[in-house]
């Protein structure tokens, strides 16, 4: 057993009897080809349950200062995470993100940037739509419904995938797909209670 299945089942194991997760449109996950998974953030725990309830291996941004830390920091690489700047303007994460994407992997980003303290979806970094046009990738949605109290539920919801050819045919610009891929996110919370602009 590799280190990331490993860590995704004691993710499981540990938060499960914790909080109710209810996962919802696993099944509209491509099962091949390249994916941008982008969620909403709203906690800490965001990127360990998508990356247990995505039917796929993830590969996941996580800012460069927790590369440092010191039980933390040597675990990221070996659960597929690699390392990028505030901002989302790290050159070397850019390539790191694309090659991933080209390969016909999965990579997983919360387009925000940071969490949102209040829930309320904000508005998305470019660097989301920079990766969906030229890592060759199309896009799945996520939204996360919390809150994330003892007990209580917490529903995991993925979209339809978008399709990024069109974008790319019509020669979209990255500003244009980055609100797509938000207005997508926004609608999967309205369509489930979720929190609204």
């Amino acid at each position: 057993m590799n280190l990331y299945a490993f860590g995704k089942g004691l993710v499981k194991t540990v938060l499960s009897p914790l909080y109710r997760f209810e996962v919802i449109g696993a099944e509209n996950f491509p099962k091949e080809g390249g994916i941008l998974l982008c969620s909403n953030h709203i906690h800490a725990l965001d990127p360990p349950v998508v990356g247990m309830t995505a039917p796929r291996t993830v590969h996941f941004m996580a800012k460069e200062e927790l590369f440092k830390a010191p039980i933390l920091g040597p675990l990221l690489p070996k659960v597929n995470a690699f390392p990028v700047k505030r901002g989302m303007s790290d050159r070397e994460a850019l390539r790191t993100a694309l090659k991933i994407l080209k390969s016909g992997e999965v990579v997983g980003l919360f387009p925000e940037g940071t969490r949102s303290t209040d829930g309320v979806l904000k508005k998305g970094l470019s660097g989301a739509g920079f990766f969906a046009l030229r890592g060759n990738a199309d896009v799945m949605p996520c939204a996360i419904i919390g809150p994330y109290k003892a007990f209580r539920k917490v529903r995991v919801i993925y979209g339809e995938p978008i399709r990024m050819e069109p974008f790319r045919e019509q020669k979209a610009s990255v500003d244009e797909v980055t609100e797509a891929i938000m207005f997508s996110i926004q609608k999967i919370l309205d369509d489930n209670n979720g929190n609204k602009r």
